[in-house]
């Protein structure tokens, strides 16, 4: 059975500067079409690794790797032009420990060997506001099991929204899931995204939700 993308298929235009990015680096900085994802397949070392699922522009990967150089970083985004803006990023910053996958996050999460995740991160999903469309939103019950399964114990689950609607309806569902216990309150400061700037802008609240794989 097909399965329900949870995300716009869309493209649009590419900078010049973009053109050169996507060309250039996305052969060196992104991933194998198959094969198990791991640290040192990525990285070639085994590296604390940390999956950022729908990176859009960049921003947050970009800042928490060049502050985190210990971890590794594989940023998940099917949109070419946040994946060219990343790709000049990470050249920009010289930045070694991030990668990118120009593909479906959840076929991804797939190929990511079982509780061997630092933590998993999704930042701003598209809310599918309309009841219609809720099938396709990233957290609900079978995707996040998915995504749990693959934390090892004590890996993160980060999630953030500015849609309040959505925002119970995430933690609804990940309170439910066995594999994963609520964390506690956490001074960690998550770069702002554009997605973010947007809700702040338009007076919606940010939601963070936080849980631990048990």
């Amino acid at each position: 059975m097909k399965s329900i993308r949870t995300y716009h298929p869309r493209r649009g235009r590419l900078s010049g500067r973009h053109h050169d990015a996507l060309d250039r680096l996305l052969p060196t900085h992104g991933i194998s079409a198959d094969g198990p994802v791991t640290a040192e397949s990525l990285f070639g070392v085994d590296v604390p690794l940390v999956v950022e699922i729908g990176s859009g522009m960049g921003e947050a990967t970009a800042a928490m790797a060049q502050a985190d150089p210990g971890r590794g970083y594989l940023a998940v985004e099917i949109h070419t032009p946040g994946v060219a803006n990343l790709l000049a990023t990470v050249e920009e910053r010289g930045l070694t420990n991030v990668r990118i996958a120009f593909e479906d996050a959840l076929e991804i999460m797939g190929r990511v060997p079982p509780g061997t995740l630092a933590a998993v991160h999704a930042f701003f999903p598209d809310p599918w506001p309309k009841a219609r469309h809720h099938k396709r939103r990233l957290v609900q019950p079978t995707h996040v099991a998915l995504l749990a399964s693959r934390l090892a114990p004590g890996g993160l689950l980060w999630c953030a929204t500015d849609w309040p609607e959505y925002a119970e309806a995430m933690a609804a569902t990940l309170d439910r899931d066995p594999l994963l216990i609520k964390a506690a309150a956490d001074a960690h400061v998550r770069p702002m995204t554009k997605f973010e700037k947007r809700g702040r802008d338009a007076g919606r609240a940010i939601a963070d939700l936080r849980y631990i794989r048990r």
